[in-house]
């Protein structure tokens, strides 16, 4: 309604013509609904502003997916789908879902099973990833290195089979040279192709190397078997850094306890990732592709240390028989103790995540089965 010959406004209208109002000289104006409502913005902008940066600071994607439907036929296709993500190093960790490490090279792996899926009348898609909930990155991890382990211990298995067949002692005849030589080949070519899909250093691959170079030392011409090499001189390994592959078990855990009690006292240990490590100068690398100091023949890493710096301790030759039986599963041995100490060493493991902590239990539980050991000698 008009009053004083004004016209009536409109809700809006009335609102800006009382916001425009002149205020009254003797009234404060209040601007509490002002302050309070600018308080909120600048806090919304300011949340705003933390999530980007959290997001922005937000780890990338560690996983490339592969999640697929197959069709029930033809029957072939789920067979041969299944054997191209094993000879990539897939590995499922739900039904049709299958992980890879994240990089181009994984990606491209994964596009051409996904043309493989889409050519047979299926549906496949491509996922980066990373896991918050439920599995967690080390479970997946766990997960490639128990696939990749298995993959070690059966190629273990057939390179002993062949080894037998070479003669105990002396050259290699010539009748049978050649079969031989070709089944070492295609058994270097199986562990070179596991190698490439070993992302994560999964256990055996050191005691296959070490089967394979045994064996092809023993096919070189003229000799049959390497020169025995000559004893090192402890005193030039002092104060070094030694090297190994993250994740130690029995092997390094022993080597690790032996090199700094009996070789070099001031010895430090540095832990890195079994893939694309490039050693320092000066730094001795052990258990671990292509080290210094690894598994020969049917030799373990701590039994090689043994005999490589003369130690002849009788003590330490029981630990390297017990340390053998648990690292390459042959039960060449058969030492009674190895499957107790096996699952303390197990235990350690679980317990433990970080290889320092390892590394310190580890010690003390080879301390104490030095001390039994040499306790047997008196």
């Amino acid at each position: 309604m008009a009053t004083d010959g004004a016209p009536a406004l409109s809700g809006s209208s009335r609102h800006l013509a009382v916001a425009r109002r002149p205020a009254r000289p003797d009234r404060p104006v209040r601007v509490s609904h002002l302050d309070d409502s600018l308080a909120r913005s600048e806090t919304q902008l300011s949340a705003s502003k933390t999530k980007r940066e959290s997001s922005a600071a937000r780890p990338e994607a560690r996983w490339m997916l592969l999640i697929h439907q197959i069709p029930p036929t033809p029957a072939y296709l789920r067979v041969k789908i299944g054997r191209h993500l094993a000879r990539i190093g897939a590995v499922a960790i739900k039904n049709s879902v299958y992980a890879l490490p994240y990089d181009d090279e994984t990606q491209e792996d994964f596009q051409w099973v996904l043309r493989e899926v889409v050519k047979g009348g299926g549906d496949a898609s491509i996922v980066e990833a990373r896991f918050i909930e439920g599995l967690s990155d080390m479970q997946v991890i766990e997960l490639f290195q128990t696939e990749r382990e298995a993959d070690f211990r059966h190629l273990a298995g057939q390179a002993r089979a062949v080894a037998a067949a070479f003669p105990h002692r002396g050259v290699v005849p010539d009748d049978r040279r050649a079969d031989l030589a070709r089944q070492v080949a295609r058994l270097r070519q199986r562990a070179t192709e596991l190698a490439t899909i070993d992302f994560f250093g999964a256990p055996g691959r050191e005691v296959v190397d070490g089967l394979l170079s045994g064996m092809e030392a023993r096919m070189r011409p003229v000799e049959g078997t390497e020169p025995a090499k000559a004893s090192l001189a402890r005193e030039q390994y002092q104060g070094r850094t030694w090297v190994t592959r993250t994740g130690i078990k029995v092997d390094r855990m022993a080597s690790a306890w032996l090199i700094r009690k009996f070789i070099d006292p001031e010895a430090r240990f540095k832990f890195v990732p079994a893939k694309g490590y490039r050693p320092e100068e000066g730094e001795l690398r052990f258990d671990m592709f292509e080290s210094e100091f690894t598994h020969e023949g049917e030799l373990c890493t701590f039994e090689v240390l043994v005999q490589r710096f003369g130690l002849t301790d009788p003590a330490l030759r029981a630990i390297a028989e017990i340390v053998h039986d648990i690292d390459v599963k042959d039960a060449k041995y058969g030492r009674e103790e190895a499957p107790g100490i096996g699952q303390l060493v197990a235990g350690i493991a679980a317990a433990h995540a970080d290889d320092e902590q390892r590394l310190a239990r580890g010690a003390a539980l080879f301390d104490d089965l030095y001390a039994v050991h040499g306790a047997t000698r008196h």
